[in-house]
């Protein structure tokens, strides 16, 4: 069972938005605290760059939080967040343009002039999966943009009908049910890519219809499955708890699904950041992470659940050092074996990520 934190403001349009701009001066106001096993290898397994409105966060602004945090990030995986699409040329290919961008930050970081840690080492990009076999062409573009390092697609499925919840298009969500959408997803397996499935806990069931439906495709599920904590859910988490757990059960009997753990600052509104006179201490991060994350790790076992940092939308509420010292301090009573697969090999493993 969970706690029940209530913030003040977690029914309000704030919580679960990403057009924000995180406050460096009240990150700074920080409570220090060492960095935990930090020669343990990294593989962040989630983190964006973009551009969206006052916010610019790239490769630079980026390495200064892996630097500032202090761990030992030894790669990242980037996923998809609509920058860069081309302006001309066929509709299905515009997202090409995001591989492209992505594939040039990769460049940039492999060259080692901003430190060791091998950023967008894999990227996940964004494609009309609804193209069915059509969409093949796309991937196969995609793959020559960026080789081996393009190891997947997401397309964004979270649905909820309350508009404080957002992402309110039901399309998104019949999406899974669509026959051609399938055969989308069939044709990324066939190329060896890996699905990021991102759906909100209600949809859970959805999720597993598709991939009982498609076996030979990986999945790889987001964010511990998008459990809510605003809106509807406000001061509910023990019954999102309820309703979630059997759900991911269910997914973890299925040997096609992966699941990333972390990313749920926002949706999950445990902490109020928006007014919180400085950021979380991963002691208590980690306490309210607690029941999804042990229990995913539970149910899936260490070989197929992978941490991810979510940057920079947890930065909104925590530093970069704060969010991987509170995954170690989850994992704190786990064999060093299974240390090394939530941080570094799962990741590895499901993406396929270039040596």
């Amino acid at each position: 069972m969970t706690t029940d934190p209530k913030p003040e403001n977690s029914a309000d349009m704030r919580f679960g938005r990403i057009n924000q701009v995180p406050r460096d001066e009240w990150l700074a106001r920080a409570e220090p605290e060492d960095v935990i096993d930090p020669d343990r290898k990294i593989v962040d397994a989630h983190q964006h760059f973009w551009i969206n409105g006052d916010h610019t966060y790239l490769l630079p602004g980026f390495m200064d939080d892996v630097q500032a945090g202090g761990h030992r990030i030894v790669s990242t995986v980037f996923v998809e967040c609509g920058q860069m699409y081309r302006q001309s040329g066929p509709e299905a290919f515009r997202p090409v343009g995001e591989v492209e961008f992505a594939n040039g930050i990769a460049a940039m970081s492999a060259s080692g002039r901003f430190g060791t840690t091998k950023a967008a080492h894999g990227i996940v990009g964004k494609a009309d999966l609804t193209l069915g076999a059509g969409i093949r062409p796309v991937l196969e573009c995609m793959i020559d943009r960026a080789g081996d390092r393009f190891v997947g697609l997401r397309t964004q499925n979270n649905f909820h009908p309350d508009p404080v919840i957002g992402n309110t298009d039901r399309r998104v969500a019949d999406m899974l049910y669509d026959d051609g959408f399938r055969q989308g997803l069939r044709e990324l397996g066939k190329l060896g890519r890996a699905f990021d499935l991102w759906v909100f806990h209600p949809q859970l069931n959805d999720a597993l219809a598709l991939v009982k439906a498609l076996p030979d495709v990986r999945f790889v599920l987001g964010h511990c499955g998008g459990p809510l904590g605003y809106g509807p859910y406000r001061g509910r988490h023990d019954d999102v708890f309820e309703a979630w757990r059997p759900a991911m059960q269910a997914l973890a009997e299925c040997p096609n699904v992966w699941v990333k753990l972390g990313g749920i600052i926002n949706r999950l509104a445990s902490f109020n950041f928006h007014d919180a006179e400085k950021p979380i201490h991963s002691s208590d991060l980690s306490d309210q992470w607690r029941p999804w994350i042990t229990t995913t790790i539970d149910l899936f076992g260490a070989d197929r659940c992978l941490f991810e940092s979510n940057f920079p939308v947890e930065k909104f509420g925590c530093t970069y050092r704060t969010v991987w010292n509170a995954f170690k301090r989850l994992t704190a009573d786990c064999s060093n074996e299974e240390k090394d697969k939530l941080f570094r090999r799962s990741a590895e493993t499901v993406y396929r990520l270039p040596h």
